[in-house]
């Protein structure tokens, strides 16, 4: 067994750094209140993922945030209102580097905070730290309309993180022969791993209108991105090969319709269940209709899975395994130059796209991403060794555990195996850190959540193990709509860290044993 934790409630996860992107949220009675009112829980933390709450160095955001926050769709059952355009205003400033900062009534923080915390466009507290630093010399500029005179990062380091990628998204290939393949020209860099979604969504928007489809469960901010922002989203929750056959049904009567589907976007596999869709037939369904097809490769990770190859835009939040550190938030996009999209895409991103990854928050995931491939082996053996136990649970009638969901035990894992990378001396893939696992009623899942010993938190591929109750945090208002694409409030995601293998299974096997027991009392008193 682990030592106890003894992080206090609203702390950083250590190990604990000035730009730590986690927060300890405590026991099952936070989860309450978070999925009640997350608003009355988030002030209370001292440190949070940054786009729940900006980092304290933080203070501005610019044009589109204004657009987002003066739109009708602000409207919402929390008395969230849009801000009067003539309440909201754009001014420049210059400290050590240029910046826009959104200025608009603080009683109207809650609205214009959304576009944040969505598309997740905005400076990163490297740049906050390092501007503050020289606060003393601050002083207002002119509002430029020139979109292009924004501070454009780029640097050698970008370059030497281009190459890097590069190289993982090279060795082992499923396929040698294929090709063309991406350069270093067709790796662009964004400020978070939203962003590197939200704005190739915003570049494809610029130049025509269209239905942006959502095929399988996805982190919550990538649907609302996609209902916030463009003509419409049509969603297909489940990821399943039922709903693929609805899509293509959907497809067709848009094309006899005459309406345009701009892109279509998908996790492999999918948040929070792990789901991996057949990503074939939606790269066939892609050329059939004229479609762009994105894929998230986030929880896969470059180092287990090849998809580049099916992808128009391959996407991934840095932040997570690549980095490691859980201290720099980060995302890219990467685009296929063997796609039939790549022309039109490739004009797309190069007459809109701006450098936006800070200098410093390059080198900080240069440095960190040293060691992915060994931190990948390990986090890999650590979630397997997890899921292994739980799943012999779960095979127990008599056990609180009810079901594991994870690529090597769902059945959607016939998918993700198709894109494995074949094993070489230095690394054997695997299915990734991040896995559900499904108790099988409340009082059990309460007992197994608060006497498992390792820290409650959002964020995947750090260092230390993490447990959060995503569906009742995410959810809890809406569970009926979670429940028809099989989110439960009896679910916990896990993301396992680097701990030892030995420890971190007597943890669990401690929480499971906490809500056997607590099973047993209840069938005592039937």
């Amino acid at each position: 067994m682990s030592a106890k934790i003894t992080t206090k409630f609203g702390e950083a996860v250590p190990p604990v750094f000035r730009h730590s992107v986690t927060v300890h949220m405590g026991g099952w009675e936070t989860v309450e209140r978070y999925g009640d009112d997350s608003s009355s829980v988030i002030p209370q933390f001292k440190n949070a993922y940054p786009r729940m709450k900006p980092h304290r160095d933080i203070v501005n955001s610019a044009r589109e945030c204004v657009a987002y926050s003066i739109s009708s769709r602000r409207v919402d059952s929390n008395g969230k209102s849009p801000v009067s355009p003539e309440q909201i205003e754009i001014r420049a400033f210059h400290a050590k580097d240029l910046f826009y900062a959104v200025i608009f009534p603080l009683d109207q923080r809650s609205t214009v905070a959304g576009f944040w915390s969505i598309p997740g466009a905005g400076v990163s507290s490297r740049f906050a730290e390092a501007n503050l630093k020289q606060l003393g010399q601050l002083k207002e500029v002119p509002v430029t309309e020139d979109e292009y005179s924004r501070p454009r990062f780029d640097s050698p380091i970008h370059q030497v993180l281009r190459e890097r990628i590069l190289s993982y998204l090279e060795r082992a290939p499923l396929h040698p022969d294929q090709g063309p393949r991406p350069s270093a020209t067709d790796i662009y860099f964004y400020p978070t791993g939203m962003a590197s979604i939200y704005k190739p969504h915003s570049y494809m928007l610029k130049h025509s209108q269209g239905t942006t489809v959502l095929f399988g469960m996805a982190f919550m901010n990538t649907l609302t991105a996609f209902e916030d922002f463009g003509p419409g989203c049509k969603f297909f929750g489940n990821g399943s090969d039922e709903d693929l056959s609805d899509l293509e049904a959907f497809l067709e009567e848009e094309r006899r319709q005459g309406r345009k589907v701009q892109a279509m976007w998908t996790e492999f596999p999918a948040n929070p269940l792990l789901v991996a869709p057949n990503i074939e037939r939606l790269r066939a369904l892609a050329d059939e209709y004229d479609v762009v097809l994105g894929l998230d490769d986030t929880i896969g990770s470059w180092a287990n899975i090849e998809v580049t190859g099916l992808a128009d835009i391959l996407v991934t939040s840095v932040t997570k395994s690549f980095n490691g550190y859980a201290d720099v938030i980060a995302g890219s996009a990467i685009l296929n130059p063997a796609s039939p999209q790549y022309p039109r895409l490739k004009s797309l991103f190069d007459e809109h796209y701006v450098p936006e990854l800070y200098v410093e928050d390059a080198v900080a995931i240069e440095r960190n991403s040293r060691d992915y491939l060994s931190r990948t082996a390990r986090l890999n053996a650590n979630a397997s060794a997890l899921a292994e136990y739980l799943q012999s649970c779960a095979e127990d009638p008599n056990s609180p555990v009810r079901q594991v969901h994870y690529p090597s035990v769902n059945s959607s894992g016939v998918y993700y195996k198709r894109f494995m990378r074949p094993a070489t001396d230095d690394f054997a893939p695997g299915y990734g850190c991040l896995f559900s696992v499904e108790l099988d009623n409340m009082p059990t899942t309460m007992a197994f959540y608060d006497n498992l010993n390792v820290h409650k938190s959002v964020h995947l591929g750090a260092p230390s193990t993490l447990a959060f109750a995503y569906t009742m945090c995410t959810y809890k208002k809406d569970l009926p709509w979670a429940a028809k694409y099989g989110l439960k409030p009896t679910q916990i995601r896990v993301s396992a860290g680097l701990e030892d293998t030995e420890v971190l299974l007597q943890d669990f096997k401690i929480a499971v044993e906490a809500a056997t027991k607590c099973k047993n009392k209840a069938s005592e008193l039937i």
